[in-house]
């Protein structure tokens, strides 16, 4: 059975699904869903890139900011939890950085979070014995170190909602196709907009990522001590909810096409939606996380040496330099500024963190 077929007939027993259990099926299906499935998913021969498969740049200034961290906290023992590793290459760069300082490297205990069978054996044949993987965050507790993930939270199933006369949940159900109904929502997203004090217009339709919340309240339960570093793309609320992006931001990959249909290629295209990066430290706040910074991805790899590592890479090969420059360019250019990075902060006190060192324009 294909899995539109199993979605039908769980509508079809049950009656119309939320959007929300929708895209999990769509995504996390056990063995038929777009991330547990064996199709490649990240690079050439899948549907999208990340910022790791672009230059391996990426990766050492994630390890120059996690070895800035080591050394603020002072602990002999330092934990690196990444969420999602993907296909590891981020983890491998991060890696290939931190082993240059051998005394940090001795003590490190790097653990990924990853639920894709998939892509846990993708990770294991790339970084070998140096890692241990978990299934889920709620296995570890009383981390020192720091829990960090890169395209994770946009991944998150969501809820759809449209304003209407009152706050209105999306809806699946399937007629000769599947097709959307409306239903009044529940007052834990009524909660979502009300504890902000975020009023949408009549006609705006928008997403609530309730996973990302209690994501993040897990985040801060699992750290003891340390720092939680989020990448993805996203916008705070300011952004978030402004008249021109009343379609809301779900969008959906295949072969590297983009387009806005959910209902199409189900368990073979990604769907994602922009992090509401509000919601994740105000929540974080709440569950003993403290407000680092937040910036884009251009200047977090600015204040982490972005300029001197391409000037190192002058002195090379001229050839490889070009090659690599164009693509620290892509990576600075294209993501630079629709990436932004959240880093918060438990049970320490620290100045300023080199990748916060230039201001960016977004605020929290």
């Amino acid at each position: 059975m294909s899995l539109s077929e199993t979605i039908i007939q769980k509508i079809r027993q049950h009656g119309a699904i939320s959007f929300r259990d929708f895209m999990e099926m769509a995504l996390y299906y056990p063995g038929l869903g777009y991330y547990t499935s064996q199709n490649d998913k990240i690079g050439k021969k899948g549907d999208y890139y990340t910022s790791p498969g672009i230059t391996p740049a990426f990766g050492e200034m994630v390890g120059r900011q996690l070895e800035e961290m080591c050394h603020i906290l002072g602990e002999k023992e330092f934990t690196v939890v990444e969420m999602g590793a993907g296909t590891g290459l981020l983890s491998q760069d991060v890696l290939e950085y931190l082993k240059k300082n051998q005394e940090l490297y001795h003590d490190l205990d790097y653990c990924i979070i990853e639920k894709s069978a998939s892509l846990r054996e993708e990770q294991r044949k790339r970084l070998g014995e140096n890692v241990s993987w978990r299934d889920s965050l709620k296995e570890l507790s009383g981390i020192t170190g720091c829990i960090f993930s890169n395209e994770l939270v946009d991944a998150f199933p969501v809820h759809q909602v449209v304003m209407g006369e009152e706050l209105m949940e999306v809806f699946v159900d399937y007629k000769d196709g599947f097709v959307e109904v409306l239903k009044p929502a529940s007052s834990e997203l009524n909660e979502y907009f009300a504890e902000p004090g975020v009023s949408l217009p009549a006609g705006f339709r928008t997403e609530i990522n309730l996973d990302a919340v209690k994501w993040i309240e897990d985040v801060g339960a699992s750290l003891k001590k340390g720092f939680v570093i989020t990448i993805d793309y996203g916008y705070p609320s300011s952004e978030l909810y402004q008249e021109y992006r009343n379609k809301g931001t779900l969008m959906c990959y295949h072969k590297h096409t983009a387009n806005e249909n959910p209902y199409q290629h189900i368990g073979e295209q990604d769907i994602t939606s922009h992090v509401n990066f509000s919601a994740l430290e105000r929540r974080g706040c709440k569950n003993g996380l403290e407000l680092c910074g937040f910036t884009d991805l251009a200047h977090f790899l600015l204040g982490l040496g972005i300029e001197e590592y391409l000037k190192k890479l002058q002195q090379g090969d001229p050839v490889n330099y070009h090659k690599n420059m164009l693509r620290v360019k892509t990576l600075m250019m294209e993501m630079g500024e629709t990436f932004k990075v959240l880093i918060q902060k438990k049970g320490i006190e620290c100045g300023e963190l080199s990748g916060l060192k230039f201001q960016s324009r977004w605020k929290l």
